[in-house]
């Protein structure tokens, strides 16, 4: 077969689209490699998870959508998503609109689209995409490369300290325009910086594909925090990569609650490549309906005394499925380094199904390492405890749930997107 019969773009297509945006000659090359790469791939194989299944065919066309003069030409409850004075919204293909403080720019941060950066920070954009997650690695991270859109780039200078959130918006209402964003984050030595990002969908007009990837560069001493919130619809398929690199006593945290009503594949890792180096990662998802998740957090050690904590807590209604995936590699070599995971499955009906698969791969005896899983359903000994002091059933039950999910809730790190995470909750259970 030709890459024009099994693809959703051809060659042409994407120089044409490439030269039109007037990307450098370097990126315009690493797409065109990137779609042959696509021919010649796989899909990921994932556990129990057969997303060729799936509707992952729905990619559209490249789209221009008009800039937004300001936050109150957003729908009213997507407003209620915006917080602070450092935003970048994205609608569909591009990016509408942009919204930077003066004083981040006299640090030296770099807050912008990745479009616009390849115009102004092209070498320094090159330096790093598409190294965190390789281009290469199967069919849907090389239709990315050649198909991405809009998306961010986050640069941090050293030794500078964001105090502030930085936030992004990214929305799609338009099942004929792609939706491929790419978000790229550095954090030079001994910086600091904290971004958050929401996925939204407004609408119902047809199939759409997310493919999305989220590189976060992480150098020496540097600390990084990324909370990703994805509440998209039951017409979007949700992709989605996040990677970090971890330099020398350097950390990477992220919060991701996967609150999509579509099949959704997430895979979260941290690569602990500095001696020292620590990472944390803390996932929630509400399953509904029949939605298929499959949801993975992996940490790889490599550096001396690196340590990684990862936790997983899905709460399934309906007919939905949740694969639960936690991988702690220790590499040889990573001497006295600590990885440990914790994956928890809720399950509120008969007919849903959640599978808890915590794998330790350990190439290095001086090492600890640990897990814990466990999927069941809501303890009729904690509910009846709960009645006997007045409380209802559904009540009791209600309490349990929240009181599950909530650890991770609360490490949400803007309270009005903690709130609204805490209301996509109740209204993924039907409360």
């Amino acid at each position: 077969m030709t890459a024009q019969t099994i693809l959703p773009i051809d060659r042409q297509a994407v120089i044409d689209l490439s030269q039109s945006k007037g990307e450098p000659e370097w990126m315009t090359t690493l797409r065109v490699e990137a779609l042959e790469l696509a021919g010649t791939l796989e899909l990921p194989v994932l556990e129990k998870t057969r997303i060729d299944r799936w509707e992952i065919a729905s990619y559209g066309t490249h789209k221009s959508a008009a800039p937004l003069a300001s936050i109150q030409e957003l729908p009213e409850n997507l407003q209620a998503l915006v917080a602070g004075d450092n935003v970048l919204i994205q609608r569909n293909s591009t990016s509408v609109f942009r919204k930077v403080s003066e004083e981040l720019a006299a640090q030296g941060v770099i807050y912008t689209s990745l479009e616009s950066a390849l115009q102004s920070h092209s070498d320094l954009v090159q330096k790093h995409f598409m190294t965190v997650v390789a281009k290469g690695e199967n069919k849907l991270t090389a239709l990315h490369a050649a198909l991405w859109s809009g998306g961010v780039f986050l640069y941090v200078p050293r030794n500078v300290n964001v105090q502030v959130p930085l936030q992004a918006l990214f929305v799609t209402d338009d099942s004929e325009a792609n939706f491929v964003p790419h978000v790229l984050i550095v954090a030079e030595e001994n910086s600091s910086v904290t971004y958050v990002e929401n996925f939204e969908s407004v609408g119902n007009s047809g199939n759409v594909v997310q493919n999305g990837v989220v590189e976060v560069v992480v150098k020496a001493g540097a600390n990084v925090t990324v909370a990703s919130l994805h509440a998209l619809g039951e017409h979007v398929t949700d992709l989605t990569y996040r990677r970090s690199i971890i330099g020398n006593d350097a950390t990477a945290n992220f919060v991701v609650g996967e609150m999509n009503s579509g099949n959704s594949m997430s895979d979260t890792t941290a690569i602990l490549k500095g001696n020292g180096s620590n990472s944390d990662t803390k996932v929630i998802c509400v399953g509904s309906d029949e939605q298929k998740l499959n949801v993975t957090t992996r940490a790889v050690h490599f550096g001396k005394v690196s340590n990684s904590d990862m936790i997983t807590r899905a709460v399934m209604r309906d007919s939905a499925t949740a694969i639960i995936n936690g991988v702690t590699k220790i590499e040889k070599g990573a001497t006295g380094c600590n990885g440990q995971q914790t994956e928890k499955v809720l399950m509120l009906s008969p007919k849903s199904r959640g599978d808890a698969n915590p794998i330790l791969l350990i190439d290095e005896d001086d090492v600890k390492a640990g897990h814990a899983a466990s999927v069941g359903q809501v303890n009729p000994e904690q509910v009846h405890y709960l009645m006997s002091r007045g409380i209802t059933k559904a009540e009791a039950q209600r309490l349990i749930i929240y009181g599950f999910l909530a650890p991770i809730v609360s490490e949400v790190p803007i309270v009005a997107i903690e709130e609204q995470l805490q209301r996509t909750v109740e209204r993924k259970l039907g409360q």
